[in-house]
């Protein structure tokens, strides 16, 4: 690496792109051939930068200048042109893992070796260092064979290193049960139009083409020849920031990512006897102000994010507004106009690691977005955010919207697009957020909005008329955490002021303010503990809002008709618009569930002053299993029969799909499978093993009394009349999920016995029962059956069908 001085600049003005030279396609001089060294070689093309580069045009190979050995800079890789598809995550702009890397040369063979800097000795001499250094393994990436060594200036041919499976798209696949590729090298080439080098990063393409057999579902729904997937690899060759970055030492309390090297930072072996070895810090970009004594002040160079030009109005603008949000954060910590969003110009590369960009992605399915980061491993310094939006999620929100309002009777209604790209501008925020080191908060929802960071669902009001009013269904700004988060990661202090104890303050705050934080561990899994840590929720009452959107769901049930349809669409497409409808209470189910074996807690340091750990009030549990029971009731799961007869079998082009509902009636619509989904939603959270083992321990109220509840509302209950097949199905249900709890070896030996106790008062209850009705008999019989079996082979329970439900979670998704 040649010793270019300067700073990278990966937030700052435009740089010029170093353009490719003329290719010179002359052959090559008399005597020379492919085994002449590069200096020997009159059509190769130089591309000077941080690592130079030479382009052999005549050969199609490309090689390294290494100046420069056992000095460390940072190599990032990315996949710049994806697969397309969701579920197999390969996504466009998609980054790889960012690695600390130094060439190590040993006579004619140059190394590319990543540093361990999951283990360290940070301030400690160089003995002691080393002594780290040389007890724990370093990873050899490449070896490469010197081409030429002219005065010291060595040249590889790194064709082969940046022709590799870099990504690990083999793997990938192979997990998703794709199919075995590899790499084929005969087609696959440097991609020349986004290989430049700069004084402080130099950038790599290729085009690599992976060749296999497609033996799984969803690669030949995205690539017009299975047999050859072809992606763009990017490789970014970066030089360590510049000195002058103070590392934020992570604080769990603080809503801030940390390096998460091997889960837990790294191990610091130059750490006092009796301090913790593992040490972590946040994730932040580089800021400070011009005048940091100034109160406001800008910034001596600005974060700057980039917008993708490929994304189409009016969902650019939405994109951009969101993202500016962040400003008002940065303003409230003292900086004027330090965060800025613009467009990408045209001649910039995406991948470029000076750009921090927001990019427009496209799948076939849709899916979740996210928002990543170029970070310097050793200090948690953000270089590049790089945030990838799912092109589908706006598309999602207009058809939720569609399905509450009936839209198409005799106007047009602008009401889907102005909720769409409401929910759009959040997104852009929330996955900037991401980006400059911020963490989900899942407890923001049942604080009024307060952060940006936790994933929304659409607030929708009843007027006083009876229509629904979508005018305040997402929040139209930063929110109150996030202004705390900022000024805690990026705050400016200034001379004089002790850094540490100005954020300690800043923390101190938060917690007597009630500013709650939430993180996805505590959140996410149906059955964590946390009362207030749940996604897609509304409100700080969980039980009241589940009431208020089954309302909201009934109404807009009973005005579902073909009005719900644009003209022209298939009737059968009418399902698609059902289902949000239908299942409009799927995440509000999971967050009234919190409350049961619920823990309210925080993530507390002694001393700061926070309470400990506390029991949700067995009253309000046994509120909440009262507003679990009352989703299985039939009035609840019932699927009126008009909007049944308006769905008929599918047409050609159209097939079943995961955002439809299951079905046993072959091409016909199941007027049942709708309740079977709700229903398995429901019990999913009441019978969730965690919780239920948490009751087991508390008995109050207990897991047997949950239990006896359920039963009673089922099937002790009865199930005949005009709703007894909805009833008989869910009991099916019920105790289909009892078996499996009761043989589940994951589970608590005591809710395993609370469990088969309730199986076994079941069985000899049905044994008692002699009904005349034959549909009951034979609903009883099948039960006695499969209880029969569990006994006989609990092996067998594995094999009871799961209730299929249709997609859920991300509708309405951000990561």
């Amino acid at each position: 690496m040649p010793a270019v001085t300067g700073v990278l600049h990966h937030r700052g003005a435009l740089a010029v792109a170093v353009a490719l030279l003329a290719a010179c396609n002359a052959p090559a001089p008399d005597g020379a051939d492919a085994d002449t060294p590069t200096e020997a070689r009159a059509d190769v093309t130089e591309l000077a930068g941080f690592v130079n580069l030479y382009w052999d045009e005549a050969g199609g190979r490309l090689f390294l200048g290494i100046d420069e050995v056992d000095a460390p800079f940072l190599y990032q890789t990315s996949l710049a042109r994806g697969v397309g598809s969701n579920d197999l995550g390969l996504d466009r702009g998609q980054l790889g893992e960012t690695r600390v890397v130094r060439f190590m040369r040993s006579g004619p063979k140059i190394l590319l070796v990543e540093d361990n800097v999951g283990y360290r000795a940070v301030g400690a001499d160089a003995a002691e260092a080393r002594a780290v250094e040389e007890s724990f393994a370093r990873s050899v990436l490449w070896g490469f064979e010197v081409d030429s060594d002219a005065g010291g200036r060595v040249r590889v041919d790194a064709t082969d290193f940046f022709l590799r499976d870099a990504h690990g798209l083999a793997e990938r696949l192979r997990e998703r049960e794709e199919g075995e590729y590899a790499v084929d090298p005969s087609r696959s080439a440097v991609f020349l139009p986004r290989t430049k080098a700069f004084p402080d990063n130099t950038e790599v393409e290729a085009i690599v083409t992976f060749a296999g057999r497609p033996t799984g579902e969803w690669l030949p729904t995205v690539v017009p020849d299975p047999t050859a997937v072809t992606v763009h690899m990017h490789h970014s060759f970066i030089r360590l920031p510049a000195p002058g970055y103070e590392p934020l030492p992570y604080d769990p309390r603080a809503g801030v990512i940390g390096l998460k090297y091997q889960s837990s930072g790294f191990a610091d072996f130059a750490q006092p006897v009796g301090e913790p070895l593992h040490v972590n810090y946040a994730r932040r970009h580089r800021l400070h102000k011009a005048d940091p004594g100034a109160e406001f002040s800008e910034a001596v160079e600005p974060i700057v994010y980039y917008l993708d030009p490929g994304t189409p109005e009016p969902v650019r603008s939405a994109l951009l507004d969101g993202a500016r949000w962040w400003n008002e954060a940065f303003q409230a910590a003292g900086y004027t106009n330090a965060f800025q969003v613009r467009m990408l110009p045209a001649a910039a590369d995406p991948m470029d690691v000076r750009y921090n960009v927001i990019q427009w992605v496209h799948r076939s399915t849709r899916g979740w977005s996210y928002g990543a980061s170029v970070i310097d491993p050793r200090t948690g310094e953000i270089l590049k955010g790089h945030v990838s939006l799912g092109s589908l999620r706006v598309r999602q929100d207009y058809m939720i919207v569609e399905g509450l309002l009936a839209p198409y009777a005799d106007e047009a209604d602008d009401t889907m697009l102005e909720v769409a790209l409401a929910r759009i501008r959040q997104l852009s925020a929330h996955e900037v957020g991401h980006t400059l080191g911020f963490e989900h908060n899942f407890a923001a929802s049942a604080q009024d909005r307060a952060s940006v960071m936790d994933y929304p669902f659409p607030l929708v009001t009843i007027r006083s008329d009876g229509s629904l009013d979508f005018s305040s269904a997402y929040d139209d700004g930063i929110g109150e955490w996030d202004k705390r988060v900022v000024r805690y990661a990026y705050q400016d202090f200034g001379s004089g002021v002790e850094a540490a104890a100005a954020r300690r303050t800043i923390l101190e705050a938060t917690i007597a303010d009630g500013l709650a934080y939430v993180a996805d561990a505590d959140a996410r899994d149906v059955g964590t503990a946390h009362p207030e840590g749940n996604l897609w929720d509304n409100g700080a009452d969980p039980i009241a809002e589940l009431e208020r959107l089954l309302v909201i769901r009934s109404l807009a049930l009973e005005r579902f008709s073909e009005q719900n349809l644009k003209p022209g669409r298939p009737y059968a497409t009418l399902e698609e618009v059902l289902v949000p409808v239908y299942l409009l209470h799927r995440f509000q189910i999971q967050a009234v569930g919190k409350l049961i074996g619920g823990t309210r807690f925080s993530y507390a340091l002694r001393g700061d002053g926070q309470p400990l750990p506390q029991a949700v009030d067995p009253a309000r549990q046994r509120r909440a299993i009262d507003a679990l029971l009352r989703a299985l009731e039939p009035e609840v799961l019932a699927l009126p029969e008009r909007i049944v007869a308006l769905i008929p079998p599918r047409p050609p082009g159209f097939p079943l799909n995961r955002e439809t509902f299951a079905r046993r009636t072959g091409g016909t619509f199941d007027p049942l499978a709708p309740a079977a989904a709700a229903a398995a939603l429901s019990l999913e959270v009441l019978l969730d093993r965690a919780r239920a083992a948490r009751m087991a321990r508390s008995g109050a109220p207990g897991f047997g009394e949950l239990l006896d509840r359920l039963l009673a509302v089922t099937w002790y209950a009865g199930a005949t009349g005009s709703d007894g097949a909805a009833r008989r199905q869910t009991n099916t249900i019920v105790l289909t999920e009892l078996l499996r709890l009761a043989v589940d070896p994951e589970a608590d030996p005591a809710v395993r016995g609370v469990a088969l106790d309730a199986v076994d008062r079941l069985d000899r209850w049905l044994e008692a029962q002699l009904p005349g009705d034959r549909a009951l008999r034979a609903h009883y019989a099948l039960a006695r059956h499969m209880i029969a079996q569990m006994r006989a082979d609990p092996k067998s329970v594995a094999e009871l069908p799961k209730i299929p439900v249709p997609a859920g979670s991300p509708i309405g998704a951000a990561s």
